[in-house]
């Protein structure tokens, strides 16, 4: 029987990750016809907070007080960062349109991996990056009238946090359960996200019906939790400049559900600027990356 290696075995868990991590502008699209950015952010928190704490409290896993910074971090960006620059970049644009400008993810998610991992992609890695990055900021400008619309700053601000969360939480996930990562990153959060929900809870719910409520239900299940127990470990087995190239995969998930649940009008250009991105970061795929070695070590 063959055996995955860690870098196929994490492109897979990463995959997992993607898809379920795909559905979440749309999710979100929906959401806001029941609820405020500011209520769904803390809600969805909330939520998350809640089944990641009952589970580390089942199986009484201990508090890891060594990467409570680190962990904070994760909370930040993750928590609180991404779902609140999205929810509101997902008032004026569509979520297809979200989608592809999110192709800028897999450039973020190295940059940050070389910043805060010490991980080194060579010149074609960063080419093809930067590439992709230029093909996702025409696409928007396109789309914008040949302008940054407010909702592409948002987007964008949601992206770097969501890059850097990733990569704090792959990080950590070499030393622990990635799903004690993010579980651990809620649970700090949890008494911001809870207050918030009950004091945006007055003005941001809006009658909101039985789609509306699923759908904050999986951003918080899992957009925010389940979602990132494949993400965290696939980037802990694969490499997170690597694994992160995987995101690509998110823009066509959304595409495909934006089209399906909303019923955003997906044309031929939309989907030929995702292909165009889908070709170059795949192209990043065959770069090598390696490792800076800590000062004071020996090769």
């Amino acid at each position: 029987m063959r055996v995955l290696s860690n870098q196929a075995a994490g492109m897979l868990l990463g995959l997992l990750g993607v898809t379920i991590f795909g559905a979440t502008l749309p999710m979100t699209r929906v959401a806001l016809e029941g609820f405020s950015p500011l209520f769904i952010t803390f809600g969805r928190a909330a939520i998350a907070a809640t089944a990641a704490g009952t589970a580390l409290a089942i199986l009484r896993r201990p508090f890891p007080r060594a990467h409570l910074p680190a962990l904070a971090g994760v909370g930040v960006s993750a928590v609180f960062g991404f779902p609140i620059f999205s929810s509101i970049a997902l008032q004026t644009i569509p979520a297809s349109h979200g989608g592809v400008v999110l192709g800028v993810l897999p450039l973020l998610t190295s940059i940050f991996a070389a910043l805060v991992d010490g991980e080194r992609p060579g010149a074609l890695f960063w080419l093809c990056g930067i590439a992709g990055s230029v093909l996702v900021i025409a696409f928007s400008l396109r789309e914008g009238g040949f302008h940054l619309g407010p909702g592409d700053v948002w987007l964008l601000l949601a992206a770097v946090s969501a890059s850097f969360s990733y990569v704090l939480s792959g990080k950590l996930a070499r030393v622990l359960p990635g799903w004690e990562v993010i579980g651990w990153a809620l649970v700090l959060c949890a008494p911001l996200t809870f207050a918030g929900a009950i004091l945006f809870a007055g003005s941001g719910i809006h009658d909101p019906g039985a789609a509306e409520s699923a759908a904050l239900l999986y951003l918080g299940l899992m957009s925010m939790f389940g979602g990132f127990i494949f993400w965290n470990a696939g980037l802990a087995l694969g490499g997170i400049a690597q694994v992160a190239q995987i995101q690509l995969f998110q823009t066509f998930v959304t595409l495909a559900i934006a089209a399906l649940l909303l019923k955003e009008a997906v044309g031929p250009e939309t989907v030929g600027f995702a292909l165009a991105v889908a070709f170059v970061v795949w192209l990043g795929r065959k770069a090598k990356i390696s490792r800076a070695v800590p000062a004071g070590s020996r090769a």
